[in-house]
């Protein structure tokens, strides 16, 4: 089976896929496995749903849960209505939760009996996850989808690491335009299949790991939990073609798979969402002999903007070239484009940058200025067009009047066999204003003390970006996809 569509049309893929394959497969969550008939129904039951308690072209659902179908369900039925979807983070509190419900003006929530809770306190409709996905409920009639190509598809909150998370709205043409490339650029066919590892309350898991596939006509495995012990063993029982996952799991698969493992079936996977080492890249892809494919990109460009290619060449250490349809430059401070090999701010045009913050003009003037998405990321392409990202502006650290660039201590670190993990924040000095000073996971059953790991450092860096203290200890804290999160170790850091 093959589904082609056009970029105003993603809201019509489910039923496209209905009638050209009614049985074959699309979604599969634990011992529940959707045809391509069963889930455009469910689409539009719970469409019909949603539009007999009010929801109309404009309005927001959200939707509360951990990675299951109805996630998805609820995406295209909200679609179908004309609607968007605003997918909340099951592990915020119930304040952070309340907040995202409300600023996003959701009309309905659809989630478990939590769920129910939110809705009464912050008055909007419930729909009952339980009630979604009944085999005994009747046909529902088709009927013509109520979004255009401008209409919002997606509310996504970023993970408001300074002050309230800000509201990125993601239109139906900015994600047609974002899965067209994805499609093209990993070849992706009838003939994959996604197994879905990142939480579906990002646009990564929802771009990549399930719209792109299932517009191509391929289907997605809505993975368990992630564990160490139990991955190797779905990717044996799935046999996926691609996942999509983040430096730390890729860290930990490496350091607690103990066996040999069955990789025949991917043709690659993608890593996202923060620098991985080259290292790391290296070994794993020797390690599991399957490609990896590092890619940039943020909320506010639908996902991705540069990545390595599957089959040309692929540089660890750099997130590869421009997406086919996207401008990546180097640009000054003054936003004068830098030669090859000089640093800048990375910027990113094209139709996938998103059309600003829900309810934040001033904030989106700041970011998207004269087309151009601003990404606060400092990077530097080479002669071949590979972008590779240095660090982030605000994460720069001054030491005496010397620019210091904490990825570049980290690298250093991951160069060390005991090293999991690494991290390096700016430290208020009396003397130099600022001095690196750097947090350290070891791998499971290796050990590293300070002074060994400082001395691996001065043997490759600089003297005055060698940290001045570093401190080890059993894990480093993240976010809700595991990206570090340095803004706790910087507070620690300044107490």
């Amino acid at each position: 089976m093959s589904v082609s569509t056009l970029p105003s049309e993603l809201t019509q893929i489910p039923f496209l896929r209905a009638a050209s394959d009614p049985d074959g497969p699309c979604i599969q969550d634990g011992d529940r496995v959707l045809d391509n008939a069963t889930f455009a129904q469910a689409v539009r039951r719970l469409a019909d749903r949603f539009a007999s308690l009010g929801v109309s072209s404009g309005d927001t659902v959200a939707v509360l849960l951990h990675n299951r179908v109805e996630i998805v369900t609820t995406m295209f039925a909200a679609w179908l209505q004309g609607a968007a979807m605003s997918p909340v983070n099951p592990a915020l509190t119930d304040e952070e939760i309340h907040y995202q419900v409300q600023d996003s003006t959701s009309a309905v929530i659809v989630g478990d009996e939590h769920a129910g809770d939110v809705a009464d306190a912050v008055g909007v409709a419930w729909v009952d996850v339980q009630t979604i996905h009944q085999p005994t409920q009747a046909p529902v009639p088709e009927r013509a989808p109520a979004s255009a190509a401008s209409d919002f598809a997606l509310v996504i909150y970023t993970s408001g690491t300074t002050g309230k998370p800000k509201g990125v709205l993601l239109d139906h043409a900015n994600l047609a335009a974002m899965s067209t490339s994805i499609i093209e650029h990993f070849s992706l066919t009838d003939t994959d299949t996604s197994l879905l590892v990142l939480p579906l309350f990002h646009v990564n898991g929802l771009v990549a790991s399930v719209l792109s596939v299932l517009r191509a006509g391929g289907n997605v495995v809505v993975g368990p939990r992630f564990s160490p012990d139990t991955f190797w063993d779905v990717v044996e029982a799935h046999r996926p073609t691609y996942f999509s996952a983040v430096p730390t799991i890729y860290a930990i698969l490496d350091a607690r798979t103990h066996r040999a493992v069955d990789t025949s079936s991917l043709r690659f996977v993608i890593c996202g969402a923060a620098p991985m080492p080259a290292e790391l890249i290296t070994r794993f892809e020797e390690r599991f002999q399957v490609p990896v494919i590092e890619g940039y990109g943020l909320s506010e460009g639908t996902v991705v903007s540069a990545i390595n290619p599957v089959d040309g060449p692929r540089k660890p250490g750099t997130v590869g070239v421009a997406l086919p349809g996207q401008e990546v430059v180097v640009v000054s401070v003054d936003g004068d484009p830098q030669p090859r090999g000089q640093r800048g701010e990375v910027v990113i045009r094209g139709a996938n940058v998103m059309r600003g913050y829900l309810g934040r003009p001033e904030e989106t003037a700041k970011v998207v200025r004269d087309g151009w998405l601003h990404t606060g990321d400092v990077g530097i392409i080479d002669e071949d067009g590979y972008l590779r990202i240095v660090d982030r502006l605000k994460d720069m650290i001054i030491r005496g009047g010397e620019n210091i660039y904490p990825k570049e201590i980290e690298e250093c670190l991951y160069g060390h066999p005991a090293v999991l993990e690494a991290a390096v924040v700016g430290k208020p000095d009396d003397v130099f204003g600022e001095v690196p000073v750097a947090y350290v996971a070891t791998k499971p059953g290796l050990a590293a003390t300070p002074d060994e790991l400082l001395a691996h450092c001065s043997t490759a860096l600089a003297r005055y970006k060698v940290p001045t203290q570093i401190h080890v200890r059993t894990e480093l804290p993240k976010n809700s996809v595991g990206k570090l999160v340095k803004g706790l170790l910087r507070d620690q850091t300044a107490q």
